[in-house]
Formats: structure tokens, sequence, C-alpha cells
């Protein structure tokens, strides 16, 4: 059956992107994954009448489709089917269109490195596209600076491309993205940086436009200064790559196609057509795919601006109202809470060192003073405000590595529009708390827990429409992500109003799995937390983009690695909320020490639910499952920490100890200690090879009276018991 005539333009409209995705892609990098991944999406609907185009283009999606479900970066074999398909399908689709059968894809051969060259239409000159080019050796400290700078500078464009979406005559954040365009050619001029130079300078003059009251701003007009933006981050990632490892680019990034678009968009307006511009050879609002962050290769600025994903369109997400973007920043830049300077991670981490060192020793003073001193005397009150400068001092050092969860919200919403237009699906996807800060390293591991959760929440917790319609819902979806502080702990929770998780179906589907013996009894909480098991999923079928049952098992590994838990609620037919607890910090621990024999342990707060000492009534023993605690109707098992170590211990029997209880995985087991010795704070040391995966043990801390604790990790600790 041969393709819709309406289908080749849209077909050469997907195509161009792809390629220009593809130049991005490096193996063991996932720069331009989820763009190719939703392109290739878009080709497959495309190419549904014609069986020889959509197998080859959906064996390349499926590809592409399982890196995403493990998390996993490019390959170089995916990036080799990458191009080889790029390369084929112009032809293949020639052939269609004149009613021939195309050549086999896995006969044709293999692709060569693309040429990107465009000529400017209407023009007396054709426009190139080159390579950028870095005079690394005389100006790699500027190029430093640049990067730094041009990070603000995005983030700031793409907050103003979402404020101007809902307010086009918002003057503030108009002026905001034509100040960051302005600088960002500048810059980049001074360095000799063409591509960059030129896409900026063009989009500059359209900004101008607008703000002299020429042209008003249009969802078309929103989407190309977006793709020219994103173009931009692609061109800063080379120069990041650069400045990291070294690299020289290597690679076009095309840009001449977007100085087009942005100067027919120009012309339209100057020529009397300012309502309605003429649609670019670029996509659609719908089509734009989430670009992945810039990794940290060089010292990064504080987010200073609002950061937000673009505007969805009516037929996919609506992303909630973020507030308007910051002015323009320089060297040093001003924030609401006063001047920012920029300063080297490197340097962070070693303050944060020291001030570590300074703690310890401290509390090594503490005790001196404690044993030697009287309470009152002259040693005791300058021990005491010792222990006040250093407690802020170390307040401070950890406040310097905290940054906003802005920019990880921001992918989210992004990947939510591009899904739920991949799914025909109405979403309503919202976000606050988006400042809570956290500490760096939290910041960046949370990513892709959050990306499998999103695309669960869209995928298995939201209805269709016709489905919301029928139950009496609204058409449209609600998805809300948002973060705030609790005690010493940032919580993560993800709210959606869709079909709720049914404890019924996942008992059901875990016997047949063998995960769980037929008439288990177990609560709601342990129910819910089978969905974590590795290869467990209660969908019917797999879909695109999940339904294998790893997304979910990646979720717990990744959060159990940052020292956090998850906790899962939902109400079948009105959603679920899935709740992230994490430190603030993985440099410190709020940690209880207690005792086992001679030796002391540290357990993280968080894992602790309470501890007391049992009755010898409430003690029982199982034939073959060991000693267990009745507790207020619950029966829990009792694990010996000295037999865990093979170490000597104090306490005989459960009754004459302290049992503490730990949360686990959804489970509560009680761990048999000889004493609860202090509540405190301990700065978190790497034990190096010798300890390194022993199960159980997380690290290690040295204590106010000189010894070293050991820091356990109760997850592993009971799972290996």
């Amino acid at each position: 059956m041969p393709l819709a005539p309406e289908s080749y333009q849209a077909l050469d409209d997907a195509l161009n992107r792809l390629a220009t995705e593809s130049i991005l892609a490096t193996p063991g990098r996932d720069e331009g994954l989820i763009p190719s991944y939703s392109l290739l999406g878009e080709i497959v609907t495309l190419c549904e009448s014609d069986t020889i185009l959509h197998y080859a283009v959906k064996s390349t999606h499926t590809l592409l489709d399982k890196l995403l479900d493990v998390a996993s970066p490019f390959t170089e074999e995916t990036i080799v089917q990458l191009r080889k398909l790029i390369d084929w399908l112009p032809e293949a689709i020639e052939a269609v269109k004149a009613g021939m059968p195309p050549v086999d894809f896995l006969t044709s051969e293999a692709p060569t490195e693309p040429t990107v060259v465009a000529v400017e239409e209407g023009g007396d000159h054709a426009v190139i596209d080159v390579l950028l080019e870095l005079n690394m050796s005389e100006n790699q400290e500027l190029l430093g600076e640049f990067y730094a700078e041009a990070l603000e500078h995005l983030q700031q464009i793409e907050a103003a491309l979402l404020v101007l979406d809902q307010q086009p005559d918002h003057p503030e954040a108009l002026n905001s993205m034509f100040r960051s365009f302005h600088t960002f050619k500048g810059n980049a001029g001074f360095l000799g940086l063409v591509p960059m130079q030129s896409l900026a300078h063009e989009v500059e003059s359209l900004l101008d436009l607008a703000r002299n009251g020429e042209l008003r701003l249009t969802p078309v007009i929103i989407t190309e200064i977006l793709r020219s933006r994103d173009a931009l981050q692609a061109l800063t990632q080379q120069v990041a790559v650069a400045l990291g490892k070294g690299e020289i680019p290597n690679k076009i990034i095309p840009v001449a196609h977007l100085m087009q678009a942005v100067k027919r968009l120009a012309h339209a307006a100057i020529s009397g057509d300012k309502g309605t511009a003429p649609v670019p050879a670029s996509p659609a609002p719908e089509s734009t795919a989430a670009p992945l962050p810039l990794p940290a290769l060089v010292a990064a600025p504080a987010p200073v601006a609002a950061v937000s994903a673009p505007a969805a369109s009516s037929a996919g997400v609506a992303v909630g109202k973020a507030p308007a973007p910051a002015a323009e920043n320089h060297g040093t830049t001003k924030t609401a809470g006063g001047p920012t300077v920029r300063v080297n991670t490197e340097k962070l981490d070693s303050l944060m060192d020291v001030v570590g060192e300074l703690v310890i020793v401290q509390s090594q003073l503490i005790e001196s003073a404690r044993v030697l001193s009287v309470e009152g005397s002259p040693l005791h009150r300058n021990v005491v405000q010792l222990s006040r400068i250093a407690k802020e001092l170390q307040h401070t050092a950890m406040s310097l590595r905290m940054i906003p969860i802005k920019q990880t919200f921001q992918k989210m919403e992004r990947l939510a529009r591009d899904l739920a237009n991949s799914f025909g699906k109405k979403v309503h996807f919202t976000v606050s708390g988006e400042d809570t800060e956290l500490d760096r390293t939290v910041v960046e591991e949370i990513g892709d827990p959050l990306v499998h959760m999103v695309r669960n929440a869209l995928d298995h917790g939201l209805e269709n429409p016709e489905q919301r319609l029928a139950s009496g819902k609204s058409d449209t979806g609600s998805v809300h992500l948002y973060a705030y502080h609790q005690g010493s702990n940032i919580v993560i929770e993800l709210k959606d109003d869709g079909r709720g998780i049914d404890p019924d179906r996942i008992y059901k589907k875990a016997v047949e799995k063998g995960l769980i013996a037929a008439g288990a009894h177990l609560s709601r909480e342990e129910i819910y937390a089978l969905i974590f098991a590795p290869g467990f999923s209660t969908a019917e079928k797999v879909t695109s983009v999940s339904g294998r049952g790893v997304g979910m098992d990646v979720v717990k590994r990744n959060i159990e690695k940052l020292r956090g838990k998850i906790e899962i609620t939902s109400e079948v037919g009105h959603g679920s909320v899935f709740k992230i607890k994490l430190p603030l910090t993985m440099a410190i621990i709020d940690g209880l020490v207690v005792r086992v024999g001679t030796d002391k342990f540290i357990l993280p707060s968080t894992s602790v639910q309470m501890a007391l000492r049992p009755s010898r009534e409430s003690i029982s023993t199982v034939h073959g499952q060991g000693e267990i605690l009745e507790l207020r109707g619950r029966m829990l098992p009792v694990h010996r920490l000295h037999r865990r170590f093979n170490i000597p211990c104090d306490a005989q029997q459960p009754w004459e100890g302290i049992l503490v209880l730990v949360e686990h995985s959804g489970k509560v087991s009680a761990l048999m200690v000889d004493e609860m010795v202090s509540k405190q704070e301990v700065v978190i040391k790497n034990l190096g090879a010798y300890l390194q995966g022993l199960p159980g043990v997380a690290g290690g801390a040295i204590l106010g009276d000189g010894n070293i604790a050991l820091i356990l990790d109760p997850i592993s600790l009971l799972q290996a018991a």
C-alpha cells in the first residue's frame, strides 16, 4: 500500500532532524538518544502503510528503545545502524514514491559520514555549516569562562520562552532573552566560534523586531527559537568536551537550516505578514525533543534564572507556569540573595574534605575536654565556642555544594510532553519546588529514576482520554512533580490522577512469576514493593517505552545507592503517589551510634523507625526461620548484629539488649545490639578497596574518641542475613 501524499513532506522533515541528531551520537554517551528515539517513533507511524520502510525503521527504533529501558548510552553498533538507516531512507522513500520496491535495508551498504551543506533560499551566496574551531592553546581559560556563562544564558532563554508562550508580550522575558542572545553572539564572536555567532545573530535580529513591535511572537516562532537554543546547547557541549577531555570538535552541528528558518520568519514580519508567519522547514512544537543535560566538565555557576520546559502544545502536555527569568549575568552574577562568584567544583570538594577533618578534630577536643576539665573551666568554654563555629562552618560548606533541582525537573517536563504526544494522551504536567536545593551529587544521580517514573506514570498510570471520560474524569490527565525539604531529607513526589495501582493484580502477577508463594500474607506496602522486583511488570503488552519490567528496578537500585528510599500510596481509580526520600548531602550522614561488645556502628537515621528493649514474652523462635519479635500484632524477624560480623557481644538474649527496628524495601526487621550510644552527624569516609563492596557496610566515620565506626547499609546488611 503506497504512502499518503501528505506523508512525504513530514517524512522529509523528520529525516532531516534525525540526521542532525545522529551527528551528536557518540558511543558511551546519551546525547541525542531521546530525540532520535522520538523522531524514529514519528517515522514509524508515517511509514506504517509500507512494510519494508516500516520494518527497517521499527528495527532501529527497537534498538534505541532497549537502551532507554535500561538507561544505557549509545553503543557503537546502534550508532552504525542509525546512520545506515538515515543514509538508506531517502532513496527508499523516493523508490516508494515512484511505485518501485525499495532496496532491502539489510543488504544496503554502510553509510558514509554525512556532509551537511545548506543553501540559503533567495540569497546570493551559500551558507555552509562548518566545524566549531577552538583555539585551545590560547583560549582555554577564556573558553572555560564562556562555557560557564553560556549555561546561564541557555537556562534564561528556555525560561523566557515558557513565559512568552503564555504571555507573548511579556516585556521582561523578551528583553532578558534578547540580552542573552546578544551576549552569546558577542562572546562567541570574540572567541571566533562562527556557528554560534552566526545563529545567535539571526535570532537576535528576529527578537529585535519583536522588541520594536514589528513582530508578535507566535508558537511557530517560539519553536524556532527553542530549536536554535538547542543547537547552541549542542555546540556548547562540544566546548565542554574539549575543556574536559581535550577532544577537539570533529562533528559538524548544522545551524544553516535554522538560520534560514529564522530569516524567513523575520522576512514575513518585515513584509507585513505579522499575523501568520510561514511554516518553516523545522519541526512542529509537538516534536521538539528534550536535550540532555550538559555534563559538569567545567565549573558551572550556580543557576540564577528560572529554568523550565518549552511550552507544550494543546495536543500534548500543558506545562506548569514558571517564574520570569532573571536579568543578564556576567562574570559576577546578581541573584535575589546578592552577588555570586563562579568557583571550580574541585575546590568545593576540597573545602568539604578539610571541613570534615575539622569536625572530627573538634569532636576529639570535646571528648578530651570532658575527660580533662571540669564544667565551666576556660578550656570547656573555649571548646564550646569552637563547636559553634565548626558547626556553622560545616553548614556553610555544605550549602556551597547545594544546587537547585530545577534542571532535572526541566528535563522531566520536556520528556513528559514528548511521551504524551507519542501516547496520544492529554496531560497537564506541573512542577513545584524546583528551587529546592540538595547536594550536587544527588542531583546528578536522581535523573534516571525520575525518567523511569515519569514514563511509567504517563504510560501505565494515566488512562487514554476515552477511558478517562468513560470513568467520569476529565480527558486531560494530571501529573504533578514537586520537591520539598523534610528535616534533614529532601522529598520528591510524583503524583498522578490515573487508574492507580491494583494490589490484587500485583499479588496475582507476583504469584505467577514465582516471586511469592500462593497464599502468602503481605501488607499493602509489601505488595507495592513487588513492582521493584527485577523483571516484574503488570503490563498486558510491551509498549514502545515500558512493559519489560526493568525500569522500576533501576529506580529502586539508584535510589538505594543514594541512601534513599521510595514509598508508594495509591487508590484504584484515583491515582498514585510515588515519594522519594533522599539525604541532603552524600558527605555527611545523620546517624544512630550503637554498640556491640567493644565495637561501635552507625545506622542511618532515615532507616531507623524506633528502638526498644523487648520483653521475654514478645520473643519467639520459629523452627528453621530464627527469632521473631511480636510487636502490636506484627511478626518481625530478629537479626543479631554480632553474628553478622562474628564479633563478641554483651547481651546474649534479645531482652537483655536493644532491638532497633529498621525499614528496608518496604519491610521492617529488628536488629539486635547491646546499647544505643548517641545520635549525631558524622563525616563519611571511604574505606578503600579492602572493604569496598562488603555487604552491609556503606563507609566509615571517625568518632569523637578517635575510634573508627562502620556506617551500616541496612538494605544490603539484611539481604545478606
